[in-house]
């Protein structure tokens, strides 16, 4: 089944109301999403900077810009992987394509990261790095990070209400990536023989990129930045035909 027009304004609306909602929740509204990163990279600065003495140059920029673009990436996989398998009651009262699920926390989660960005900017511009011409990549930077995590996403969602066990083992993995991804270190400082390794993971790869264009004015790797989006373009296509092709079995596995 495809997406029509009305999906694509039902998935719109249905992210509008939850976060409308989930910002409702809470005295401080929607200020919770900014304050989690704050938070969080609080917490690993003194411990990495200021405990272990492991920080870089211009440290606190550095982590924050690692973090907020991890944080996107894992909290739309771990809200977006079990929205299938989650959603049974409204399977049994309407029927809509399963990839709809999916899409709404994706653009919930993109849009609360778009508020975090724009003030990770404004942060670094008082802290004193510069507007560069390199910052004309950030678009593609985004797109291939945002294309990265549909496919993911999709993908996971896909295959969880045929293995609901596997949610778990992905949060774990998500978590041992998360110390992988050159969040607290620069990947250059890893050993040559190794490094091979480290930007076999595209996250690696990305937040290098953010940095480079943030704090250095310098261009992305163009070369890699191809191949994580054609992998990912596939992978999009791929899971949504998955997900398409299982679109009546869904109701009838997550019920039994």
């Amino acid at each position: 089944m495809r997406l029509t027009q009305r999906h694509l304004e039902l998935i719109l609306f249905k992210a509008y109301a939850n976060l409308r909602s989930e910002a409702a929740r809470t005295y401080l509204s929607f200020m919770w999403w900014i304050i989690d990163p704050i938070l969080s990279m609080a917490v690993y600065y003194v411990v990495f900077a200021l405990l272990f003495q492991r920080g870089t140059q211009n440290f606190v920029p550095f982590l924050l810009i690692g973090l907020i673009t991890w944080q996107w990436f894992t909290n739309t996989i771990n809200h977006g992987m079990t929205t299938i398998q989650g959603n049974t009651k409204l399977m049994d009262q309407v029927h809509l394509p399963k990839v709809v699920f999916p899409s709404i926390v994706i653009v919930m989660d993109a849009f609360k990261f778009s508020i975090v960005f724009l003030l990770v900017l404004l942060f670094l511009w008082v802290y004193g790095f510069e507007v560069g011409v390199a910052y004309l990549a950030l678009p593609l930077i985004l797109g291939v990070q945002l294309l990265l995590t549909i496919a993911l996403t999709y993908v996971l969602a896909a295959i969880i209400p045929f293995l609901p066990d596997f949610q778990f083992l992905v949060k774990t993995a998500l978590r041992l990536i998360f110390f992988l991804t050159g969040i607290f270190f620069d990947g250059s400082k890893i050993p040559p023989e190794y490094q091979s390794y480290f930007y076999a993971n595209p996250m690696a790869t990305l937040i290098e990129d953010y940095r480079n264009v943030l704090m250095y004015n310098l261009w992305p790797d163009w070369n890699a930045l191809g191949v994580i989006f054609l992998y990912s373009a596939i992978g999009v296509y791929a899971a949504y035909r998955l997900i398409g092709r299982f679109d009546y079995v869904y109701p009838r596995v997550i019920m039994q």
